[in-house]
């Protein structure tokens, strides 16, 4: 949906004023059904959402949430990348029906990401009552569902 890549230097005094602000910003990263399947993609451009045009904007400001919406397919290993090199990058779960997730985003939600990744199911995309059934498939730890489900947006968002 972003049309500009996100290490455009035009961006970054938006991005000071959210910085200054403390709150998060958000980024679409990889593929989701919007354009799937429509004559040009809708209009849609991919290659903005490559999360590793990410990453100068996580190093340029590294006191700034960095939120990566969507699973990043096709760039998984990129997004895990980013999110596991800059401790201000969160990962998303929406857009991306669980049944579809990758074994390396699910050990590292399981391990090295257990505080940064978020729920989330793009409703009306994707029902919340269907994502949370799939989600329960998978093999995330019992102890890390809560951090996933609630508690590290709870955390993000400074809510009690």
């Amino acid at each position: 949906m972003q049309a500009f890549f996100p290490y455009n230097h035009d961006a970054y005094p938006l991005y000071e004023v959210i910085a200054e602000a403390k709150l998060p910003a958000i980024f679409h990263t990889g593929q989701t059904g919007i354009g799937a399947g429509m004559p040009g993609g809708g209009g849609l451009r991919l290659k903005y959402s490559n999360p590793i045009f990410l990453d100068d904007v996580a190093a340029d400001f590294p006191d700034m949430p960095i939120v990566m919406t969507h699973p990043s397919v096709p760039w998984q290993d990129e997004a895990l990348s980013v999110a596991t090199h800059k401790p201000n990058v969160y990962i998303d779960l929406s857009g991306w029906s669980p049944k579809y997730f990758e074994p390396k985003l699910v050990q590292n939600a399981n391990t090295l990401l257990k505080d940064r990744v978020l729920f989330g199911s793009d409703n009306p995309i994707i029902q919340p009552d269907r994502w949370i059934a799939e989600f329960e498939k998978l093999p995330i730890k019992p102890e890390v569902r809560p951090l996933i489900l609630k508690k590290n947006a709870a955390r993000l968002l400074g809510l009690k």
